[in-house]
């Protein structure tokens, strides 16, 4: 099968008959998906190799994002998540944003900073000026700690030292910007850190303070943009053209509101988070950039905004996001290992903005439906599954149970075992009858 992310009535086929269309789409063979995702992946000795003090695994549900097209290239995309809707919601959204063409990104170079605090600093200015003229031996001591890196491609590319607080702090900070290739890079920064912090320290003839990279990587940034057509968004109450209004007001609120705009962004990191966890990135370095970057003016304010450009609904999300395709858990998780296989991207670049792209599909979804239906709708009928399975409900008895509490109104794990109960009761009936 060619490549694609295009499967009509996915949802409506079993486990195995998924792996197998997956498998043809994407080249990963089936016995490759069943062994990386059977068990979670990993067992408990290997997990002991990860963390401390470890008692087992912990699995959460893996599923694929469809019809996600970013710069002309469909890819079917890894998701682990546990909130019901996330993953339908970016496979739905992205099907409309095909109407208008796919996503589109562009994407810095792999820049991370590594920081170096100096304390005790008598004469700030003079310490700039002295580490400014020395930037070229500070950038060669740094590449000196990272062979493998230069000889990849990478290495330190710029030094930029400023002053903390006012004089009375005596306190300065030094950033060594360093191309970190393919790599999330947070190992790479600290070794530089630490490199390079006394040599700086003794310009500057100050104390070395803290040596580590910061999560608010802004040089390392993701723009990815869309344009749906209005037809696309219509639904049974409404039509396109009110459908856009709905969206732009949403993203203007959130725009003028922090209370709503962290809320627009948990929508747009459901997309994202579940991508950097399915391909064993680091999705808690990745928030706490996000919402770095999303305070940078002094205001909290949202990650994406949504305008009407004519009879179209125009999407944009920006966002620092260190991603890595080799390294880390990369090397030893099967399911991680897998998930590139899947999305066949050639750089840690693509990566980031096949993730940017489902955290504008996902935000896309969740504001069209507040514009219409209202988020509860669709959100509750999934979680339903998740209550019927609580209440005991197996096999087909699930989607029935689900459909019967979400018709009564009644989403809880009691009004589920009473319509376990009942259908119960029916099934012995009717075989009392047969008999």
């Amino acid at each position: 099968m060619a490549r694609t992310s295009r499967f009509p009535g996915f949802y409506k086929v079993t486990v195995d008959e998924r792996r197998a269309l997956v498998a043809d789409a994407t080249g990963a063979g089936v016995d490759e998906i069943e062994r990386a995702l059977d068990q979670g992946g990993i067992d408990a000795d290997v997990a002991d190799k990860f963390v401390e003090n470890v008692l087992g695994t912990y699995a959460l549900p893996y599923g694929v994002a469809l019809n996600v097209r970013v710069d002309g290239h469909d890819h079917v995309v890894p998701m682990v998540v546990e909130e019901p809707s996330v993953v339908a919601a970016a496979s739905n959204a992205s099907k409309m944003v095909r109407e208008g063409g796919g996503f589109t990104s562009d994407v810095d170079a792999p820049h991370m900073i590594s920081q170096i605090q100096l304390t005790d600093v008598d004469d700030v200015p003079r310490a700039i000026d002295a580490i400014d003229a020395r930037a070229i031996e500070i950038l060669a001591r740094a590449d000196e700690s990272i062979p493998g890196l230069v000889a990849r491609g990478g290495g330190a590319r710029a030094v930029e030292a400023r002053q903390l607080g006012d004089a009375s702090d005596r306190m300065m900070v030094v950033h060594v910007v360093v191309d970190c290739r393919d790599a999330m890079g947070a190992n790479l920064v600290n070794t530089v850190a630490e490199a390079v912090a006394d040599r700086l320290a003794e310009i500057a003839h100050a104390k070395v303070g803290l040596r580590i990279l910061t999560n608010l990587c802004d040089k390392r940034l993701v723009r990815v943009t869309c344009r749906v057509p209005a037809d696309a968004l219509a639904t049974d109450d409404m039509d396109g053209q009110a459908v856009i209004d709905g969206i732009v007001n949403a993203s203007r609120f959130a725009e003028l509101d922090p209370y709503r705009a962290a809320t627009h962004n948990k929508g747009v990191m459901n997309g994202i988070d579940a991508v950097v966890l399915a391909t064993g990135n680091d999705w808690r370095a990745v928030e706490a950039g996000a919402h770095a970057y999303a305070a940078r003016s002094g205001r909290y304010s949202p990650l994406s905004i949504w305008r009407r450009d004519g009879d179209f609904l125009v999407g944009k999300v920006e966002l620092p996001l260190a991603l890595g395709t080799v390294g880390g858990t990369l090397r030893v998780h099967p399911a991680a290992r897998l998930s590139l296989r899947m999305l066949n991207v050639t750089d840690a670049g693509q990566l980031a903005a096949i993730a940017a792209a489902v955290g504008l599909a996902n935000n896309l979804a969740a504001l069209r439906a507040l514009a219409t239906d209202g988020i509860q709708r669709g959100h509750m009928a999934q979680h339903a599954r998740s209550v019927a399975l609580a209440a005991g409900a197996g096999g087909d008895l699930v989607q029935r149970v689900a459909h019967m509490i979400v018709e009564a109104r009644d989403i809880t794990l009691e009004a589920a075992k009473r319509a376990l109960s009942v259908l119960a009761a029916e099934s012995e009936g009717a075989s009392l009858i047969e008999d």
